[in-house]
């Protein structure tokens, strides 16, 4: 037994050299960025966007020392932020995303068999860890694009240099949606508040607090301060994605002082709210306050449909989908209507143009070359928005031939179809050359105002190979009753250093550095 225990401090050794080892003596693991990819960021956004709708709604049904620790992120096309946990000992290292916007720890379990994308990810292996304690209970999250389902498990969890003892996380054992197959993490560490939880079990900064001994809840104390805080790192040519700091602050990573303001209802990290303004006018439409959730796993800044019609409007923003639509009409609208003319089958002629590739029964993408790539393209809202512009285009353009219209007609009225094509996602494009004469702007928090410059609310994006330029705000909705609602995302945590304090129960901000 003894000679078990001294590999096992061996072995949880060397992975702390390899995770948590750095000059100054905090833990930092530095990890490339990837280039940012429209089709990901869409799907990343839908899963994130719909769970809101349900945890939202869920929640409001019930109802520099030994003691800081860094956590270095992976920027993932400014989308998403990773970092690396090890759950067991010796440590089993998982790729996570760090969710404010959530509170259950999962990954996948070895016991996942019929899940193709538990053989994509880093699996758990209770069997090969000398600290696991069975729990067994089932359970299951629903998103709105799939679901998860599996049961808890107590194992110690290592993040950095700390150890939160038995902690209590979900083993996967179904993993059901192309969200999951393509993603480029392993689980999820929610960092909400134990009142979203499912089945209530305490996040993983509870863990760091207290440890359960006999059923008694004990003063662990592994951080003196009972605070962790978020950095951001939104320079496109920097391989830092970030870092997520436990115990304390890193005061290189912002300017000044903190705004602080106070939870107002424990789930998400929720507070009030003040003014909107675009261009230093206020909108109006929370000049008498508005909730506000901050959230490190929505990519965007979500708000009111009503608000963000007055942004896109303000920075010339336009929907995705009919931008490739009218560019479709623009680039090969008058070609298709020649081919129709010289008789072409219909079916045939978006592959004669090389936007899509028949096979006999279905068009499909160019760029697919596995299932995976057949997966990523399902996933995406959009589908491949070029070959379905194409072949919409060509039942118009087909329709209006019999009605004998002229070719300005029938351009024009396309073109106005475009125009009227619903988002999905309510993803809107802005020009890129336009940035630099688009408004800044600001959420009042605290009687402060955040201002945000276009530079920083706009999204840089390939697709296809051509940049497109994305609007950092979408809208979203939330029940009359329990609205007006913001998401403020990465692009905002991007801007602004953000700290979330659950021991005095408020969140503050400061100019990121």
């Amino acid at each position: 037994m003894g000679q078990k225990y001294h590999l096992c401090c061996i072995f949880f050794w060397i992975a702390c050299l390899l995770l948590c080892a750095s000059s100054d003596g905090l833990m930092r693991i530095n990890l490339n960025k990837k280039s940012l990819d429209l089709d990901t960021l869409n799907a990343a956004r839908l899963v994130r966007k719909q769970n809101m709708y349900s945890q939202y709604n869920a929640i409001h049904h019930n109802l520099g020392d030994s003691d800081i620790d860094i956590i270095s992120l992976k920027n993932y096309m400014d989308a998403q932020y990773f970092g690396i946990i090890g759950i067991g000992s010796p440590p089993q290292n998982f790729t996570v995303i760090f969710d404010t916007g959530s509170s259950n720890l999962w990954v996948p379990s070895s016991k996942c068999y019929f899940s193709l994308s538990c053989y994509f990810h880093h699996k758990y292996k209770a069997g090969k860890s000398s600290t696991y304690t069975k729990d067994g209970k089932s359970c299951k999250i629903t998103y709105g694009s799939g679901m998860i389902s599996g049961f808890f498990s107590k194992d110690n969890v290592l993040v950095g240099e700390l150890v939160a003892k038995d902690q209590i996380f979900i083993e996967t054992t179904r993993e059901v949606g192309p969200t999951f197959l393509l993603a480029k993490f392993d689980g999820i560490v929610g960092l909400g508040f134990q009142e979203i939880s499912v089945e209530n079990a305490p996040p993983l900064w509870y863990g760091f607090l207290y440890v359960t001994f006999r059923s008694t809840m004990l003063k662990q104390g592994l951080i003196e301060k009972e605070i962790f805080s978020f950095w951001l790192n939104r320079n496109p040519d920097d391989a830092n994605g970030g870092e997520l700091v436990f115990g304390g602050v890193d005061p290189n990573h912002y300017k000044g002082n903190h705004t602080y303001v106070p939870v107002t209802r424990k789930g998400y990290w929720q507070f009030e709210m003040g003014d909107f303004l675009i261009s230093g006018e206020s909108t109006g439409y929370c000049s008498g306050g508005c909730a506000a959730i901050v959230d490190s796993g929505t990519s965007l800044l979500a708000g009111p449909t009503t608000i963000i019609a007055q942004v896109n409007h303000a920075i010339g923003a336009e929907g995705i989908v009919s931008t490739e639509c009218k560019e479709i009409v623009k680039e090969y609208g008058e070609l298709i209507l020649e081919l129709l003319i010289a008789q072409t089958r219909p079916e045939k002629i978006c592959k004669q143009i090389g936007l899509c590739i028949f096979d006999g029964a279905q068009y499909v993408s160019t760029d697919i070359q596995s299932v995976v790539e057949k997966e990523k393209r399902k996933a995406s809202a959009n589908g491949d928005v070029l070959c379905t512009a194409c072949e919409m285009a060509v039942v118009w353009i087909e329709n209006q031939l019999r009605k004998n219209q002229s070719k300005e007609h029938i351009l024009a009225y396309v073109n106005q179809l475009c125009e009227r094509l619903p988002n999905p996602l309510g993803e809107s494009t802005v020009g890129c050359d336009q940035i630099a004469s688009m408004p800044n702007i600001a959420f009042t928090i605290g009687s402060r105002k955040f201002s945000l410059t276009p530079e920083q609310y706009v999204l840089k994006v390939e697709q296809a190979g051509t940049a497109v330029c994305l609007s950092g705000f979408m809208a979203f909705d939330v029940p009359s009753s329990q609205g007006p609602l913001w998401i403020l995302g990465d692009v905002f945590m991007g801007a602004y250093h953000t700290i979330f304090d659950f021991g005095d129960d408020r969140i503050g901000f400061a100019e990121s550095a």
